[in-house]
């Protein structure tokens, strides 16, 4: 973590005002304007991209992903533009959080791979686009979203510290850990095989 050197009680507004922004459920919104049904009753009743690409539109899902990636990435260039570092890593944790944790939705929310991928470039591009390179590989080597997600993620720690990011290390921990609990369920379908692949039926 950088040094602290933003007042507690602004760090606090950051948090609520960066939890806030992460809440919104894009992927909701989007199928219900879309007239796409209810998120919640569709696949696995997730409100990110994935999901999103199941009730059969593309460009929703697209778009889910965008935003939700946007969300995390605007509150860490907002935070860090007006206060520096500190306050742009506590943003990106507490969109992150308001994702996978959304106040609206009871708290109910996504995994939040794509917002993730969008706090990570904010914080450093070069981080980021590593990420995403490896989330690619992986993808295009099983075809499978969960597993790729699961691997980018966990080396984002290892990536973060190669690249001299030092002080973004525990926070690409803290985030990998919350992914790997949102992702419970899909690894337990991967530990016994039956994770389905990406266009299967």
């Amino acid at each position: 973590m950088p040094m602290i050197t933003t007042d507690p009680m602004l760090l606090a507004l950051v948090a609520i005002l960066a939890y806030l922004l992460g809440s919104i459920p894009f992927g909701r919104v989007l199928a219900s304007a879309m007239g796409l049904g209810d998120l919640r009753a569709i696949g696995s009743g997730n409100i990110g991209a994935t999901n999103v690409l199941r009730t059969g539109s593309k460009k929703a899902a697209l778009a889910t992903l965008i935003l939700d990636g946007a969300k995390g990435a605007v509150a860490v260039l907002i935070a860090n533009a007006m206060l520096g570092p500190d306050a742009a890593q506590m943003a990106g944790l507490a969109a992150f959080l308001g994702h996978l944790y959304p106040v609206w939705l009871r708290f109910q929310g996504g995994k939040g791979v794509a917002t993730f991928i969008g706090v990570t470039l904010a914080l450093s591009w070069p981080v980021g686009l590593s990420i995403c390179g490896l989330w690619l590989l992986v993808f295009a080597a099983t075809r499978i979203s969960s597993l790729s997600a699961l691997a980018a993620a966990g080396m984002s720690v290892f990536v973060a510290f190669l690249l001299g990011r030092f002080d973004m290390v525990a926070l690409m921990l803290l985030l990998t850990i919350l992914i790997f609990i949102k992702h419970r369920a899909n690894i337990t379908r991967l530990r016994a095989g039956v994770e389905p692949k990406f266009g299967a039926k």
